[in-house]
């Protein structure tokens, strides 16, 4: 009787009941939207890399270090030289190591030069490995191999011919025409900045910076091949280095060890301390969010609250007539509260599709511009909750139009 009886009273009402409802819809949208990408970043950035004990890279700071390394934001400050890198990879402690090569791009998605190691050691999520949707590492010193997102955005398949250009701008006028790269392998997806990059080896990278013409034969060698036209491939310099270790217990001593490296000044890090850093120095953003969030959501409760008080003024001979069929004043207080209950639960409902459909809409866009993989499942425990804190607080922004109700119920 009562969702009856409010329904009926709210419908009788639309107009103003309606504007209150979008008004409403705004603020929980934000609220859930702003927690939910909020969420579903730091599951991004935490899922990127995983099973790498030590990044190393040239002397800057650990933040700085991980985002060009790993999220591929930003530009190193320096390279590290290749007789370090070869210092730091032939420590026994040292399992396996990935070097990383940055600074060109296609179409405004990074390129990425390593080794074969990367498609084997390297993994994302809980130590998940890279796997191939279609073809193969590469072997040859002009093979690439695609992230997910870049072939399906670039309409790219297996033997599709590109060419890469220097720097990392969308539009480039430093193109490296004459050595074009061949497609052998596309990657499966994995949610992170590896489907945003093109992978090539890291005599490729050398070789499209080198002026002189490379021969057809060469061109079809395999890069582990000992032939000595190659070594003039061998990169001088390169980005950064991922390291896997033996054991756990010789990180702090590899890590000191290569901080105070002789040769010259290099930095190694420890991805989840330094990854503990960055949502640290966020955590001033994430509040501030929150804040402006909870703030849109009182002025529009705020808002419903002041609609059901003026409502009350307008509604005297109704109330006047539930008096006189034997309604309580308890009956009345009930009635704007489940009124305002209806309201919210239709705001959460309109505002919790809406996010839905902005998600589904806007997933490709964030992806490709931002690498963020945000799922559209936005029902989950964290929103549930928000919804029920919601709704409690509609009820005590009720309490005051319920209680003038309650007071006028004694007017005969």
């Amino acid at each position: 009787m009562f969702f009856l009886l409010a329904s009926k009273s709210l419908l009788n009402r639309k107009g103003s009941v309606f504007l209150t409802i979008i008004a409403m819809s705004v603020s929980i949208f934000v609220l859930l939207g702003v927690e939910h990408i909020r969420n579903q970043t730091k599951k991004n950035f935490q899922s990127t890399v995983s099973g790498v004990d030590l990044i190393v890279g040239a002397r800057t700071g650990s933040l700085n270090l991980l985002l060009y390394s790993v999220f591929r934001i930003g530009a190193p400050t320096n390279n590290l030289g290749w007789d370090s890198y070869e210092s730091i990879a032939s420590d026994q402690a040292v399992k396996w190591s990935i070097p990383i090569s940055l600074g060109d791009s296609h179409k405004g998605y990074r390129v990425i030069g390593t080794t074969e190691d990367y498609f084997t050691h390297f993994s994302y999520g809980a130590q998940k490995r890279l796997q191939f949707t279609s073809g193969e590492p590469f072997s040859r010193i002009f093979d690439v191999v695609l992230g997910s997102a870049v072939a399906e955005k670039l309409q790219y398949s297996i033997g599709t011919n590109l060419v890469l250009a220097h720097g990392l701008g969308k539009t480039s006028f430093r193109l490296h025409e004459d050595k074009p790269f061949r497609v052998v392998g596309i990657l499966a997806p994995t949610g992170t900045p590896v489907d945003q990059s093109l992978q090539v080896s890291l005599q490729g990278m050398e070789a499209i910076h080198n002026n002189q013409r490379i021969a057809q034969t060469l061109q079809e060698t395999p890069i582990n091949s000992n032939q000595i036209e190659l070594k003039q491939f061998q990169p001088k310099t390169i980005t950064a280095v991922m390291l896997g270790l033996t054991s756990k217990i010789a990180t702090f001593k590899i890590q000191r060890k290569i901080n105070n490296f002789s040769t010259e000044p290099l930095t190694a890090i420890l991805p989840g301390v330094a990854l503990s850093e960055l949502w640290q120095m966020m955590k001033v953003i994430e509040n501030t969010l929150r804040l402006v969030s909870v703030l849109i959501l009182m002025s529009a409760l705020l808002g419903l609250s002041a609609m059901m008080l003026a409502s009350i003024r307008e509604r005297r001979h109704e109330i006047y007539l539930l008096r006189v069929i034997g309604a309580p004043p308890t009956f009345l207080f009930l009635l704007i509260e489940v009124e305002a209950s209806l309201i919210s639960a239709i705001s959460i409902g309109s505002g919790t599709l809406a996010l839905l459909a902005g998600l589904l809409i806007t997933s490709d866009l964030l992806t490709s511009n931002y690498g963020l993989n945000i799922n559209a499942n936005i029902f989950v425990q964290n929103n549930l909750i928000y919804a029920f804190l919601i709704i409690l607080a509609t009820l005590i922004a009720a309490a005051i139009p319920s209680f003038t109700a309650y007071k006028n119920a004694d007017i005969h």
